[in-house]
């Protein structure tokens, strides 16, 4: 049982950091509410503890956090992100002076495995994208599943889009990607013509007034939850294998770049990496297919039948 009153004490410094993160750091409401969520617990968690003040939180406590909520089911993965936040909370505290230490700056999560990211290959996304355009849905459809293949958009950029982002003269685009960052990107020939189709469309629903490039039949931006049905769908029209999800798309996209390329650098730059590391996966995606063509096709790698 939660004890409130330290709780409601300990909130108060939460409340005023999450205004900082959406005022000042211009993180996006998903990223907010991912860090809410995990300071709730440690909220929860050290008020259970009779602690009232956070600059009496030990590496103890934050170690004994992290156990219990492991023991609870919370993979390695959402450990981390639990504990950047908790360390990105006392940064803040520190700047404003309400505590003298960070107790989660020692506190590792449990390691885990770092699985590859799920792809499809040219022949299955060629079909994935070959349904037909019959109305204003299936245009706008066609033009957001082609502009995430085509520029490696994260869903959240792809929804954020306005009208006027897109180039058609010179064939690129302005995404505003994580931390409010801008970079702008190349847009495929197919892409912009399934863009263009759709900008047609698009003035059956859009008000004069509302600037998204990709909305719904009332005329407001699509939300994520809807652009990630209607991958699911046109998945399950096209019978592709596997779940088809926005980020699928753009791991495909990174996958089949370095392939043809192998300039991880520009693919960092196109995906809007801030981390080189974070792209550096798609190498070993690209090894473990050379391995399975390697595997298939030498005479002395192929497996036989006992």
């Amino acid at each position: 049982m939660v004890n409130r009153s330290f709780a409601d004490q300990l909130s108060t410094v939460v409340d005023l950091f999450l205004v900082h993160l959406r005022s000042e750091k211009h993180l996006s409401p998903n990223t907010c509410d991912s860090y809410q969520r995990d300071l709730n617990k440690l909220v929860g968690f050290v008020a259970d503890c009779r602690v009232a003040q956070w600059d009496d939180v030990s590496e103890r406590e934050i170690r004994a956090f992290v156990a219990e909520v492991h023991r609870e089911g919370l993979s390695g993965k959402s450990i981390q992100r639990c504990l950047s936040a908790i360390r990105s909370f006392y940064q803040y505290m520190a700047i404003i002076g309400r505590v003298s230490h960070n107790p989660a700056q020692g506190v590792r999560a449990p390691k885990v495995g770092r699985s590859l990211p799920e792809t499809l290959d040219v022949d299955q996304l060629g079909q994935l994208l070959s349904f037909p355009v019959t109305d204003a849905i299936s245009s706008r459809d066609k033009a957001m599943m082609e502009l995430v293949y085509s520029s490696g958009l994260r869903v959240s950029e792809l929804i954020s889009l306005n009208i006027h982002d897109i180039d058609f003269r010179d064939a690129s685009l302005v995404v505003t990607g994580k931390g409010r960052k801008m970079r702008m990107l190349p847009v495929g020939r197919v892409a912009l013509k399934a863009v263009g189709g759709w900008v047609k469309c698009r003035t059956v629903w859009a008000d004069y007034t509302e600037n998204a490039l990709f909305i719904s039949k009332s005329g407001k931006r699509l939300t994520v939850r809807s652009a990630q049905q209607r991958f699911d769908h046109w998945a399950k029209v096209m019978h592709t294998q596997g779940k088809v999800y926005p980020h699928r798309l753009r791991h495909s996209f990174a996958s089949h770049m370095l392939e043809s390329s192998s300039d991880l650098r520009a693919v960092q730059e196109l995906l809007g990496h801030e981390d080189i590391s974070t792209t550096q996966i798609y190498t070993h995606l690209d090894f473990q297919h050379l391995m399975d063509v390697y595997e298939k096709a030498h005479p002395r790698a192929q497996k036989k039948n006992d």
